[in-house]
């Protein structure tokens, strides 16, 4: 791969991801504030990357893999979104913002394997050279809540009271529109799939994997992927929303803190996983999730502030050694001819049912301790993930019997 391709594949992927972070994170705090929305409300929204997840297979496997470009159908994809992110911004009301936001997670979330579909076509060793290339992603997503937090000063208490987070959504489709004109110079990525060749919805929906279920192991890891959702969907919903009506300033750039543990973690995994193993990787993680909630439960804009500051830095451990070591997993665990099958299985559990689950439990949750004054009883909110993380460390850990895994690089 030359140092041309390698740019463009870069920029490819900071774009992707700033596009994400640019909203996603703050949509938490503009719902309630500027468009007056219900705990219930801000689940279905957030839910609507669910969605997306269970019908990106649909658009990948029968359209992008065997009739199009995949730079192209991205260029496509983007395009649109442009469009449907300056409605968004120009939404009144939840019941006009919610078909658009949906309408446009069903075209994003398929864009996520297609800037993966770019980037591995191009590499003759993916195993070396896609680390490098998915970092910038990663800093795409830092980049996005510093420019909201430290430069237009969007999340602030004086930029929420005046609306201004509606400028995130503009900024999105800005740089949707951009990402949308740059896919088509990006390299060929041909379809792979014949025209004439027949396809079923189990292939799409990764059903041939289902086999693996009759593996007591990966069962008991399947079901705690799906539990672990839970927790995770209420950081996502719910942390931006929190730090921000405790009063503490710039919640875009602190959110940002994940994802920056989250490179430095990506890092230490490899190590981890070979040194301990994959059951104690996952424990890990899972205590690693109850003990964040604790740190939430406990903290406030005064004294305590650090505790929620290191419950968000904690991120790269929550995320990067639960999903990432269930991703090698899943590849050790299956054969030759099922490993994208079961990727995509796993992906629909966790992104598409486990999240939907994840999203209406906690707005239910936190709509149950709304006061009067429009303000949550946080610490008693949080105390149900740090149950739910407890809860799927203690069955994963008497349920998922020792296994070696190999660790490939």
């Amino acid at each position: 791969m030359n140092i041309k391709i390698r740019v463009q594949l870069s920029l490819m992927m900071f774009l992707e991801f700033f596009i994400w972070g640019a909203w996603y994170v703050t949509m938490g705090i503009y719902l309630p504030n500027t468009l007056k929305s219900s705990g219930s409300e801000i689940a279905m929204a957030y839910s609507t990357q669910s969605w997306g997840a269970i019908i990106a297979p649909f658009i990948i496997g029968l359209i992008a893999d065997r009739h199009f470009n995949a730079e192209r159908i991205l260029g496509v994809l983007h395009l649109v979104g442009a469009f449907l992110m300056y409605q968004l911004a120009n939404a009144t009301d939840f019941t006009i913002f919610y078909p658009y936001l949906l309408g446009y997670m069903i075209l994003y979330m398929p864009t996520l394997a297609l800037v993966n579909s770019v980037s591995f076509s191009q590499m003759k060793n993916p195993a070396k050279e896609f680390s490098f290339v998915r970092v910038f992603g990663t800093i795409g997503w830092i980049v996005a809540g510093a420019t909201i937090s430290y430069i237009f000063h969007w999340d602030s208490e004086e930029g929420v009271a005046n609306g201004m987070l509606k400028n995130t959504f503009l900024m999105t489709a800005v740089v949707s529109l951009i990402l949308g004109l740059f896919s088509f110079t990006l390299p060929k990525t041909p379809p792979k799939a014949s025209m004439g060749e027949k396809v079923s919805i189990s292939d799409i929906l990764g059903l041939d994997a289902l086999k693996l279920l009759k593996d007591r192991n990966f069962l008991v890891f399947f079901l705690a992927s799906v539990f672990i959702c839970i927790p995770l969907a209420f950081y996502f919903q719910h942390t931006g929303q929190y730090i921000g009506e405790i009063g503490i300033s710039n919640p875009a750039g602190k959110m940002a803190i994940g994802q920056i543990s989250e490179i430095l973690f990506m890092l230490l995994l490899p190590y981890f996983f070979k040194k301990f193993g994959f059951k104690k990787t996952m424990l890990v993680a899972m205590l690693t999730w109850g003990i964040r909630y604790i740190l939430f439960a406990y903290g406030d804009a005064g004294e305590f502030t650090f505790f929620i500051l290191l419950g968000i830095a904690l991120h790269g451990i929550c995320y990067d050694f639960f999903f990432v070591s269930g991703q090698i997993y899943t590849d050790s665990k299956a054969g030759d001819n099922h490993k994208s099958a079961a990727q995509g299985l796993i992906t629909l559990a966790t992104y598409g049912v486990g999240m939907l689950i994840g999203f209406w439990i906690a707005g239910k949750i936190t709509d149950a301790y709304l006061l009067e004054d429009g303000s949550h009883l946080w610490k008693s909110i949080w105390m149900y993930p740090a149950a739910f993380a407890f809860f799927v460390l203690i069955f994963f850990a008497l349920s998922f019997k020792k296994e070696k895994i190999t660790y490939k690089t």
